[in-house]
């Protein structure tokens, strides 16, 4: 069956479902709305609608200054609506929709990157529309697309969920987060966010299935399987697909996580722990990656972390300090554009960054309680070089919310952070010091 055959089909499904519930007819297969038949009890609505805009610098000599240093003018509309259908007999169906109407300079001056440059390593661009290449359905469609913008849509939730005493069963297009990771999560191994991320609120969906059975008290077990497709091929690939399982389990006042997974067929053995010490909540994962079918040797990541509230002048504050580690990068940094299994790695989200060591921190403080702000930095340890995040975030009405903020690079030449030459070019990669800010109306 082909990307299109099986949309058709799963659209069709749920059109059916839909129409069958609107009219208050029993779905097919069940014996009316009486103790044995399905009824629709709820219909939950939600979303947003979102603007963003940015302004970048970048600096001569570096890819984004090769046409130019003056500013980059850029920004977003952007809609999410949710729909959540309740039925009887713990039932439910979850559908997210949405639209991204997004473009700038910084789109137009990329697309002339690739058009002027024979060979520019486009496999190391990140961001930009959510490939469905990979996935079982092909959810996503470009509406328009030119040089200075893009406008697609897609379904980013279409999930039936089955609720038992026994455990819950979803599947369909859902996300789904492992890891206690707080900005670097290597547990994490399905559409994990970028720890430079600042919108956090929702994950790019993927087709599964996933089922999760209560144990004994304070343990559980979650089980779940992606299927992906060979883009070379648009078939299942066993390869390309995911199958993994996490034991979680509580003993006194901590809680631990023991995952195995093939991923990609990659060999992955994960362990995760939290506590407690005098009011700090302190966690810990650990994974160890085997990659198939390459020259690299197994791997480790870690994370570690510590997070802390507190009161000082009369006003509240809250922090953590994280410190990560990657056995997969060697603080050689021109390989991204070079190394294909990097770039693959780069592209699937398991190598959130380029170096080994990294130490991270935010810090909150509550000014008013609809006014917070924000500083985070991420410091590569080996350079050192880094990013640091200040941003406010103001509640300006029940349903509106306005985050203001900027992304400042730090380092000298030749780091991670503060640009390294680009292999057979004296360009530099350093990515532009940017300001930006979001409105965002939810409903």
């Amino acid at each position: 069956m082909s990307h299109r055959e099986g949309y058709a089909w799963f659209i069709a499904a749920v059109i059916i479902i839909s129409c069958s519930v609107a009219r208050g007819q029993d779905l097919p297969g069940t014996e009316g709305s009486g103790r044995d038949g399905l009824a629709l009890q709820e219909v939950e609505w939600g979303g947003y609608l979102r603007a963003q805009g940015s302004v970048s610098w970048p600096e001569s000599g570096t890819l984004w200054g090769l046409q130019g240093t003056s500013p980059l003018y850029d920004g977003d509309l952007s809609t999410r609506i949710k729909n959540k259908l309740t039925f009887s007999q713990g039932i439910d169906l979850e559908t997210h929709y949405e639209a991204v109407l997004s473009g700038g300079d910084s789109r137009r001056r990329l697309n002339n990157l690739i058009a002027a440059v024979p060979g520019f390593p486009q496999g190391v661009v990140t961001g930009g529309v959510p490939e469905d290449d990979r996935r079982l359905f092909d959810l996503t469609s470009v509406i328009d697309d030119d040089r200075s913008h893009i406008l697609y849509h897609r379904l980013d939730r279409l999930a039936l969920t089955v609720k038992r005493s026994t455990g819950v069963l979803r599947v369909g297009r859902q996300a789904v987060s492992w890891g206690n990771g707080l900005l670097f999560n290597p547990m994490d191994l399905f559409n994990p966010f970028s720890p430079t991320d600042i919108l956090r609120d929702y994950k790019v969906g993927d087709d599964m299935v996933f089922a999760q059975l209560p144990l004994q008290k304070n343990s559980d077990v979650q089980l779940l399987y992606v299927p992906r497709r060979n883009p070379a091929t648009e078939r299942v690939s066993f390869p390309q697909s995911s199958v993994a399982g996490k034991y979680h389990f509580g003993r006194d006042t901590g809680e631990y996580d023991i995952m195995a997974a093939k991923h990609y067929d990659d060999d992955i053995l994960g362990f995760g722990a939290v506590g407690y010490v005098k009011g700090a909540a302190w966690r810990l994962d650990g994974v160890w990656t085997a990659p198939a079918g390459s020259t690299h040797d197994g791997y480790l990541s870690l994370v570690a972390n510590i997070d802390y509230s507190w009161t000082l002048w009369d006003k509240n504050f809250y922090g953590f300090v994280e410190y990560y580690f990657d056995g997969l990068s060697h603080d050689r940094y021109r390989n991204i554009f070079t190394d294909a299994n990097l770039q693959e790695r780069l592209v699937r989200g398991q190598l959130p960054v380029l170096g080994r060591n990294y130490l991270a921190a935010d810090l909150q403080v509550e000014l008013h309680p609809l006014l917070n702000a924000f500083v985070t930095v991420i410091d590569n340890l080996a350079d050192p070089s880094g990013i640091i995040q200040p941003r406010v975030v103001w509640d300006a009405a029940q349903s509106v919310q306005v985050i203001c903020g900027g992304n400042i690079y730090y380092g000298g030449r030749d780091t991670e952070f503060g640009g390294f030459i680009i292999p057979g070019t004296p360009i530099y990669s350093k990515n532009p010091d940017s300001v930006f800010i979001w409105v965002s109306y939810y409903f």
